[in-house]
Order: structure tokens, then sequence, then C-alpha cells
């Protein structure tokens, strides 16, 4: 359920809506002059969001690498690469 405040309840109750942001786990959107202005929330579910964008990042990139053939080995020509690293 989206959590909704006016900016003056964020002056005012702060420790309401940081517990708020705790228990229930969810970003409060503060509004100012009835339009939205800031996003409030715990630091734990910020740092979920913050790991989560890196994994979408990251998943790009090998996405973008997967499809390209520069640079790709065949399991045979891996394994081959690997025996001689071993062997030398």
């Amino acid at each position: 359920m989206v959590i909704i405040k006016p900016i003056s309840d964020l002056r005012n109750h702060f420790n309401e809506i940081s517990e708020l942001c705790h228990k229930e786990g969810e970003p409060v959107y503060i509004t100012k002059n009835g339009k939205g202005d800031l996003v409030v929330m715990s630091l734990a579910r910020y740092e979920e969001h913050e790991a989560l964008l890196e994994l979408y990042q990251k998943l790009s990139i090998a996405e973008e690498q997967s499809s390209s053939k520069e640079g790709r080995k065949t399991h045979k020509e891996m394994m081959a690469l690997l025996r001689k690293r071993l062997n030398a």
C-alpha cells in the first residue's frame, strides 16, 4: 500500500514516519503543497534497492557480452586452455 504524508508530518512527526518506514518496509512519499516532493525509506530498504539496481546493471552487461561473439570460446576451446595451463 502506498503511504503518502504531507511535509509537515515529516517535521512534526518524524519518529512516527521513521517507525512506519521500518515496520512496513516500504517508502513513505512526502508531499509539499499537494505535490510529490520526497521519498523517505529505511536504510535497510534503501540498501536492498541499491543492491537490486547493481544486480540489474551487471545482468545488463552480461547480456550484452553474451550476445557478442567477440572473446567467446567454445566449451572445447576453454577445456583445452585450462588443461594447457594445468600442465604448464
